[in-house]
C-alpha cells in the first residue's frame, strides 16, 4: 500500500496496548499509541493494582483480631481512609509514569487524546484534529463499568471506578452484583469496617465458578460479616439528604445506606470508536469479533484484551498482544492458547481456579473428585473459624487433573503453580507421587488420596 504514517497505531494504552506497542517498536516498526484517559489502563489505574492494595489494607482488621491468640496486644489500632486512598493513588501515578517511560524508551509516539477509526487504515485524533494512517490498527480499549441506565436513581450510585476516590468511607454500603468485582469490593469495604450488604439476583454468588467453590466462598464471606441477599434485584435508589440513599429491593426490603455501588459487570469499550463505519464486525454486546490471531473481519484491524470479551484478564491481554506482535511483525504465526488459564478472586476468603469445573468435566466424561475442607493451622490458635477448600477434578479415563479449585489465604499464589501442572497434563498419580511440604496448606494438594465422588462406572 501507499506510504503510511505508522506501521501500527494502537488505540488504548492499557496492559495489552502498551505491550503490543513496545514489542512492535522494538521489532523495528513505526508505532503510535493513543489514550484518552491515563496511561496504564483499567488494571493499573482502576482495577487490579489499586484493588489489590485495598485488599491488603482490608486484611489487617482480621490480622489484628487473630494477633491475640499469638500473644500480641493491638490496642490502639485505627484506620484512616484518606491516608490509604492517597497512598494508593500515589502508587498508581508512579506506575502510570513507568508505563509512559517504557513507551518513550521504545520509541513509541504517544497521543494523549481520543482516537477514532475512520476507515481500514486511518485514525482521527480528536484534540489535534488530525488524521493519521497506519498499515495496521490495534484496538485495545478494554472494558467499561456497566450502569443500568433504566434504573431510577442509578446516578446516585457509584461503580468500581469511583470506589477508589471516595471522599470518606461510608458507614453502610450496598454492593449490587455477585461476580468477582462485587465479591472483592464487599470483602474490601467490610474489612475496612463498613457495614456491607451484597445483593445478587441469583441464588449463589460467583456464577461460572465450581459449585463447591461458590458454596464455600458465599458461606465464608457471610461468616466474616458480609450480609448477602440473593434472589432479589435493586428496584430504585432515592436520595435521603446528607448524602444518604434509600435502596428499594424487589423482595420488599428497603435499605438506608451511605453508598450504593454497581458491580454488575463490564462491557467492551467500543462506543464511539468508529468500528462500525470501518466495517468491523461486533458481537451483540459490542465486543470486537476476532479470530485466533486477534484479527477482525477487516484485514488491517486487530483487537486484543477485554474489548474482545474472550477471557477478560490482564495477563491474557498481555499474552494476546505478544502473540499479535510475533505473528504480524516477527514472522512467527503464533496464536495464544486460551485453554486452562488460571484466575483468582481476591475476596474473603480468596478463591482461585484453573481448568474445568466439576459440572463442565462431567458433561465431557467420567470424573473422580477429590476435596478437602480444613481450618488452616494459623487460624486455630487465633480462634478464627474460617476454613479453606481444595478440590481436584480428575478425568477418570486418563487420570489427568483437569480442574483445580481453591479457597483460602494462599489460593491465588498456589493456583499459579497448579496451573503449570494442569497445563502440562500431569496425572493425579504424578501429583500424589510428589512429596508434601509440611506444615503447609499446599500439602493438601498432594495428600488427597481418596476420591469423595466419582461416576459409578468409573474406576475408583
Amino acid at each position: 500500500m501507499a506510504h503510511t504514517n505508522y506501521d501500527l497505531f494502537v488505540i488504548g494504552a492499557g496492559s495489552g496496548g502498551v505491550r503490543a506497542a513496545r514489542l512492535a517498536a522494538k521489532a523495528g516498526a513505526r508505532v503510535a499509541i493513543a489514550e484518552d484517559s491515563r496511561i496504564g489502563g483499567t488494571c493499573v489505574i482502576r482495577g487490579c493494582v489499586p484493588k489489590k492494595l485495598l485488599v491488603y489494607a482490608s486484611e489487617f482488621s482480621q490480622a489484628f483480631r487473630d494477633a491475640k491468640g499469638f500473644g500480641w496486644s493491638v490496642d490502639l489500632a485505627r484506620f484512616d481512609w484518606p491516608s490509604l486512598r492517597d497512598n494508593v493513588q500515589a502508587e498508581i501515578s508512579r506506575l502510570s509514569g513507568l508505563y509512559r517511560k517504557n513507551l518513550e524508551a521504545a520509541g513509541v509516539a504517544i497521543f494523549e487524546q481520543r482516537a477514532e477509526i475512520l476507515d481500514a487504515n486511518t485514525v482521527h485524533l480528536h484534540a489535534a484534529g488530525a488524521a493519521l494512517t497506519a498499515a495496521r490498527i490495534l484496538v485495545a480499549t478494554g472494558g467499561a463499568s456497566y450502569r443500568p441506565a433504566e434504573l431510577k436513581g442509578q446516578e446516585l450510585a457509584i461503580t468500581s471506578n469511583e470506589a477508589f476516590h471516595l471522599g470518606r468511607l461510608p458507614a453502610r454500603m450496598l454492593i449490587v452484583g455477585g461476580g468477582y468485582i462485587a465479591v472483592e469490593f464487599a470483602s474490601i469495604f467490610s474489612g475496612l469496617g463498613v457495614e456491607t450488604t451484597l445483593l445478587y439476583r441469583g441464588d449463589k454468588i460467583l456464577r461460572g465458578f465450581d459449585e463447591d467453590l461458590r458454596d464455600h466462598v458465599q458461606g465464608e464471606l457471610a461468616r466474616t460479616g458480609v450480609d448477602i441477599i440473593t434472589k432479589a434485584v435493586l428496584k430504585d435508589i432515592a436520595a435521603l439528604g446528607e448524602g444518604r440513599r434509600l435502596a428499594t429491593l424487589s423482595n420488599g426490603m428497603r435499605l438506608e445506606l451511605d453508598s450504593v455501588m454497581f458491580a454488575i459487570g463490564r462491557e467492551p469499550n467500543t462506543r464511539g470508536l468508529g468500528l462500525e463505519a470501518a466495517g468491523v464486525k461486533l458481537a451483540n454486546n459490542g465486543a470486537v469479533v476476532v479470530d485466533e490471531f486477534s484479527r477482525s473481519n477487516v484485514a488491517s484491524i486487530f483487537a486484543v484484551g477485554d474489548v474482545t470479551d474472550r477471557i477478560n484478564l490482564t495477563p491474557v491481554a498481555i499474552r494476546e498482544a505478544q502473540a499479535f506482535v510475533q505473528t504480524e511483525f516477527m514472522g512467527a504465526a503464533l496464536p495464544f492458547d486460551h485453554a486452562d488459564v488460571a484466575s483468582a478472586v481476591f475476596g474473603r476468603p480468596p478463591a482461585a481456579c484453573v481448568g474445568l469445573t466439576e459440572a463442565e468435566a462431567r458433561a465431557k466424561g467420567q470424573v473422580r473428585i477429590f476435596k478437602s475442607v480444613f481450618r488452616p493451622m494459623k487460624n486455630i490458635l487465633a480462634g478464627n473459624e474460617q476454613r479453606s477448600l481444595m478440590k481436584l477434578v480428575v478425568d477418570a479415563a486418563s487420570d489427568r487433573v483437569i480442574g483445580v479449585h481453591l479457597a483460602g489465604p494462599e489460593a491465588p499464589e498456589l493456583i499459579q503453580l497448579a496451573a503449570i501442572a494442569v497445563k502440562a497434563g500431569l496425572s493425579k498419580a504424578q501429583w500424589d507421587a510428589t512429596c508434601a511440604v509440611h506444615p503447609t496448606a499446599a500439602e493438601e494438594l498432594v495428600l488427597m488420596g481418596e476420591a469423595v465422588a466419582h461416576d459409578n462406572e468409573a474406576p475408583a
